[in-house]
């Protein structure tokens, strides 16, 4: 039977090509539906009545809507039939994308936005499928070609938001993300392979592991902790450029969208971390990524001349440290139970967007106060405090070395 039929599959067949591909691409267009509001949140808020102060709450909704849907959905993967979960997620992201373009009021477009966060993360129950799907030999380097997929979804809604809502209005891209949302649902209902997990518990004793997952393994909460303090550092980068941009630098939403197209280089890191992680060289690889996200930062205080070119090589080289550390956390967490990777990832991903909407909800708060130069002190900061994690977490492991070849202990 193909690969490609709706079938049951089991670990070690692997994934062919095409339907890598195919989970790439709807992983990118899933969790695009998170950032397309991140560059027009001024637009939003000033056609719907929204504060100034509380624009950011839209991306800050959004992200926390997604670690809410992480935190209390994607275990159901662990539970439940993974294509059928899919499948209800997207439909629901679909409707709420078009009833987010439908609003008229603050309260009912912040709610849409809570919806549209929550169902997005059917990504998240799609990538440890994929894994659960794939041999352990190749497991990082088929994990790392989808996310780099999916983070392509990230670096270029920005972009695509930006130059449709410059042209046909910001309600426009929240339409078209439905429309993309209709095709995902299609290929999914086509083509993704059946999973029936063999966790036989019920929903609560399900949750309840989350909290003995945590407590049992000191691997998933380093690297949560790491990837959270990453994504926040992220999420305050790209919800402040644009008003850096825009209000510093005149530009239009249509060089804003050209300008957020260069972070989009930095998801050459995914399959990159990928095959490092398989290689055994998870630890030196996390250090490096934490060490670069830092300096990123310097390049945002280059000379007025400058300061365009410093702000695009602070995102190329910011996307390319976050996507490398992110890979090479879900690699590491992958490899302590595949029983339980759905709930795994569930915890690392909800860290993560806790982060993200921390972050988001922040930015505008330390724009208005600080400035720019309060932006990259607080960026550079955060991936600062995980790597001195990171040391604190090797000198208390009596410096023996770790097992870091086939997981991460870093």
């Amino acid at each position: 039977m193909s690969k490609l039929a709706p079938s049951e599959s089991a670990p070690g067949e692997g994934l062919s090509n095409t339907l890598v591909v195919l989970f790439a691409f709807c992983c990118g267009a899933i969790v695009a539906n998170v950032y397309y509001s991140q560059p027009i949140i001024n637009m939003i808020a000033g056609d719907i009545g929204l504060s100034e102060n509380g624009a950011s709450l839209i991306v800050a909704l959004t992200q926390g809507g997604y670690a809410l849907g992480l935190l209390f959905l994607v275990p159901l993967a662990d539970l439940v039939e993974n294509r059928r979960l899919l499948i209800t997620t997207i439909v629901v992201s679909g409707a709420s994308l078009v009833m987010a373009g439908l609003s008229d009021a603050p309260s009912a477009f912040l709610l849409w936005s809570l919806m549209i966060g929550v169902s997005s993360v059917s990504v998240q129950i799609m990538i440890p499928l994929a894994a659960h799907l794939s041999p352990e030999s190749s497991r990082g380097r088929v994990v790392g070609n989808i996310m780099s997929g999916l983070l392509l979804g990230i670096l270029l809604a920005r972009p695509v938001s930006s130059l449709v809502a410059d042209h046909f209005g910001w309600r426009a891209i929240f339409f078209i993300g439905a429309a993309v949302m209709l095709v995902v649902l299609i290929a999914v209902i086509r083509v993704v392979p059946t999973r029936k997990p063999d966790h036989a518990s019920s929903y609560q004793a399900l949750l309840l592991t989350l909290v003995h997952l945590l407590r049992d393994q000191p691997v998933l909460r380093r690297r949560s902790l790491y990837q959270a303090l990453m994504f926040a550092a992220f999420s305050i980068y790209w919800s402040a450029v644009p008003l850096e941009l825009v209000t510093q630098h005149g530009w239009s939403q249509t060089q804003v969208a050209l300008f957020a197209l260069v972070g989009a280089t930095g998801a050459i890191a995914a399959p990159i971390s990928g095959r490092l992680a398989d290689a055994g060289y998870t630890s030196i690889a996390t250090l490096c990524a934490l060490i670069l996200a830092s300096l990123s930062f310097a390049s945002g205080l280059m000379p007025a001349s400058m300061q365009i070119v410093g702000l695009g090589l602070t995102g190329v080289l910011l996307d390319f440290a976050v996507q490398t550390n992110m890979v090479l956390g879900q690699r590491a967490i992958y490899a302590l139970d595949p029983a339980s990777r759905g709930r795994l990832n569930a915890i690392y991903m909800t860290s993560l967007f806790i982060g993200g909407a921390i972050g988001s909800a922040l930015t505008s708060v330390i724009y208005h106060h600080s400035g720019w130069n309060g932006i990259m002190l607080i960026g550079a900061t955060l991936p600062l405090i995980a790597l001195l994690w990171m040391g604190y977490a090797r000198l208390t492991q009596g410096g023996r070395p770790s097992t870091e070849t086939t997981s991460d202990q870093a």
